[in-house]
């Protein structure tokens, strides 16, 4: 290799010493430009705190508010505020010495004559509100603080949508713990997230303190960063701990200097990032299922002192009838005052000012127009979005109606139940859970209309689903029929298809709806009654036998017991006294159901005759009355539906019933019925015979009504249902007989099985009827 030339030595060597030179005077350049920021910064700084009253630290936060609020770099501010000319321009001669006593450009170097200097602060701060970055800013404040606190690692943090906090700056700690630390998930109860969620400011040696964190073991301090009283993050200072007692003690003027320091880094840490900007919160409130409002932070006095509504959803509804247009611009204090003063404010101010959500809280809130206030129980969820506050509140009420909808729907599975409705002229079919499983379609099979139906009937049965449709459209009457389905796997389900039109104002028929109630097991249930009844017809065993079949039905059919009523807070007691021992089934039924809404349903009823002939009417009728109570229909409308399968029975069944509906909670009844002896209440102030409301026999009219009565049951009122079998007489009315009887048995007491079997023994009765006896007592 060829040794350079002394020549091309000598010029390589001047192209480094001009390089060296150009690097330098750069570097002198640059150091000369921030002295004279510095110096700027400075004397903005000594203005505001000598005018407005400040720590210089303070007036050093109040500038560099003053220049992110203006759009404009600190420098171009400080020196607007101090009157200097441009950086760059020089002063007049004449004007004073151009430098000051640690040789950074003076006063007079942007032609003024020297200041007062500033009252003595933490200088950080100046240099501080310099700062290009966070980054830089968290070094300028270790090494100010570091001097002047103790301080030996600074941490900057920064909320973040959806409450973690990530690391943003720091200085002090080592590259491996801040990368461990660089984001904090919610929930972590470290010092930081405590106070960025609306904890109080921390300081050493205070609980909350020890909590985990960056730095470890250590002595801290963490104050909340905050732009527009919205908490975007925390500054967390750390001093060495070197014994029990080593924690700095912070007074208030140190205090101070530490608040207008987190200002600073809240100004350069800049707003909290939104998962959605403003001007799209209003279409997010329009696309939301549940109701909502759109509220605005309102300020007074550089604090939040109210929210204005600004937009409603159409889905809102306003606990005190108020239309959307009466909200949309309103005061939030103004408009909703009571529930504001109870809770609701505070919640809102405390999610915008964390930016954490709070979603699903169960809360009472109380509304008043006029009058007294009323509480109402509201589910409310309180979201910051866009740097204004969602709110949704759903009314307790319509979450109660959901869980009885659903209750409903559960009750409706387990009777074998499903409901329709059709409006022709809309082309709309809606079908309830569990059709489209009776039919044997999938779940996402369109619904079958009515006029199809005869398509998914076995042959024999389409005459029948002609006539049920005759009399729904044209003569605008309920009808019923029980046919077979032909599913597609080849099997068929006994359905009992009933079906009610739906007329406007001028009699047209607007709708048509009703139910499916599957009775396969009730059919064979009858078709195995019928062969056993045939086969006992040429049997030399016939009377044991019947005796036996009698005794399995009573068993089937009528339990001994009603069923546990404790959950209603009633208690209920039953007895069935066959007619004659030979033939132990008769016409006469009961039954106690628990509703799905609580509610529970008594029904005694009476099928004329006697034998497993009577029994099978008794089977339909009481089925029918089970499977159908469970749509929430009252008892009158129950009665006529059941009307409706009497006369559709075999055999033109006849029977009287009567049916109540018992409200546990307020102690209320509703009752109706058809050709039956009324109920009677018994309580303090003695029997009571319930008032006769009109409805005729069952099986009697096609087109009957049945009348509903109500009463009320107070905490010990007896509840008595009975059928003729218990008072009817061959030689006096049957009121004679209920006064005699009830007379002498005497108050019902705390037993109520021993009071209907003391009725029993005392029945005045000689007809040698059935008699069926149903008794409920409220706690």
């Amino acid at each position: 290799m060829q040794e350079p030339s002394v020549q091309e030595a000598a010029e390589r060597t001047a192209r480094a010493l001009a390089e060296t030179v150009r690097r330098l005077r750069a570097a002198a350049a640059r150091a000369h430009a921030e002295a004279r920021t510095r110096a700027a910064v400075d004397l903005a700084t000594g203005i505001l705190a000598e005018r407005l009253g400040l720590p210089v630290a303070e007036a050093a936060a109040h500038l560099a508010r003053l220049a992110r609020e203006s759009g404009v770099p600190v420098l171009v501010l400080a020196t607007d505020i101090a009157r200097l000319p441009e950086p760059g321009t020089e002063p007049e001669p004449g004007q004073g010495p151009r430098t000051g006593p640690d040789g950074a450009p003076g006063p007079a170097a942007f032609g003024l004559p020297a200041a007062e200097p500033p009252e003595a602060g933490p200088p950080v701060a100046p240099a501080l509100a310099s700062a290009p970055d966070l980054e830089h800013a968290a070094r300028a404040v270790l090494d100010q603080a570091a001097a002047a606190f103790g301080v030996r690692a600074v941490a900057v943090w920064q909320r973040l949508p959806g409450g973690a906090l990530a690391l943003a700056a720091h200085a002090g700690l080592r590259a491996e713990e801040a990368a461990g630390w660089s984001r904090v998930p919610p929930g972590v109860p470290t010092p930081a997230q405590l106070v960025v969620g609306g904890g109080a400011e921390l300081w050493p040696g205070e609980p909350g303190t020890d909590g985990p964190s960056v730095g470890g073991a250590a002595a801290r301090a963490v104050v909340p960063l905050l732009d527009r009283h919205r908490r975007t993050g925390a500054l967390e200072l750390l001093w060495p701990v070197t014994g029990p007692d080593s924690a700095p003690v912070l007074g208030p003027a140190r205090r101070r200097g530490l608040y207008a320091l987190a200002d600073l880094c809240a100004t350069l840490l800049g707003p909290p990032p939104e998962p959605v900007p403003p001007e799209r919160a209003d279409d997010l409130l329009d696309g939301l299922l549940t109701p909502a409002l759109l509220l605005a932070p309102v300020l007074r006095a550089e604090r939040i002192a109210d929210f204005t509504v600004v937009r409603v959803n159409a889905r809102f509804r306003d606990p005190l009838g108020r239309p959307r247009e009466a909200l949309e611009g309103a005061s939030l204090l103004e408009t909703y005052p009571v529930a504001s003063a109870a809770g609701l404010l505070d919640r809102l101010l405390r999610a915008y000012e964390t930016g954490v959500p709070s979603t699903a809280e169960r809360v009472r809130l109380a509304f008043r127009e006029q009058g007294p206030a009323v509480p109402v129980a509201v589910l409310l969820s309180v979201v910051p979005l866009g740097g204004r506050v969602l709110v949704c509140w759903r009314l307790d009420d319509e979450r109660e109606e959901d869980e009885h909808a659903a209750l409903l729907r559960q009750a409706q599975r387990l009777a074998r139940v499903a409901g329709f409705e059709e409006r022709p002229a809309e082309g709309r079919i809606r079908w309830s859970d569990g059709l489209r499983e009776l039919y044997g379609l999938p779940s996402d099979a369109p619904p079958v209309p009515l006029d199809r139906l005869v398509r998914h009937t076995h042959p024999d049965d389409r005459p029948a689903v002609r006539r049920l449709l005759d009399t729904v459209r044209h003569h605008h009457r309920t009808a019923s029929a029980v046919v077979r389905l032909d599913r597609p796997d080849g099997t068929h389900r006994f359905t009992r298809v009933i079906a009610e039109p739906v007329v406007d104002e001028t009699g047209r028929l607007v709708a048509v709806r009703g139910a499916y109630h599957d009775v396969s097991a009730q059919h064979w249930t009858e078709v195995a009654l019928g062969a056993t009844r045939e086969r006992l017809a040429d049997s030399e065993q016939e009377s044991a036998e019947r005796a036996q079949l009698a005794l399995r039905l009573q068993q089937a059919i009528l339990p001994a017991a009603p069923p546990p009523l404790a959950v209603t807070g009633l208690h209920a007691a039953v007895r069935y006294r066959p007619a004659a021992q030979r033939d132990r089934v008769g016409g006469d039924w009961y039954d106690v159901l628990v509703l799905p809404d609580r509610r529970v349903l008594l029904a005694v009823g009476d099928v004329a005759g006697h034998g497993v002939g009577a029994a099978t009417g008794m089977v339909a009728l009481r089925h029918a009355l089970r499977g159908l109570a469970v749509t929430g229909a009252g008892p009158g409308r129950l009665l006529e539906w059941a009307n409706t399968v009497a006369l559709r029975e075999p055999g033109q069944v006849t029977a009287t019933a009567v049916c109540v509906l018992v409200d546990p909670v307020g102690g209320e009844l509703r009752w109706a019925r058809a050709g039956h002896l009324p109920p009677i209440r018994l309580g303090a102030d003695g029997a009571q015979v319930l008032p006769l409301p009109h409805g005729v026999l069952l099986g009697a009219l096609d087109d009957a009504e049945y009348e509903e009565r109500t009463a009320r049951l107070d905490p010990g009122d007896v509840l008595l249902l009975y059928t003729d079998g218990l008072v009817e007489r061959r030689d006096r009315p049957v009121e004679e007989s209920v006064e005699q009887l009830l007379r002498a048995a005497g108050a019902p007491g705390p037993d109520l099985e021993q009071y209907l079997d003391r009725l029993l023994e005392l029945s005045p009765a000689d007809t040698d009827d059935d008699t069926c006896l149903i008794a409920v007592q409220t706690e």
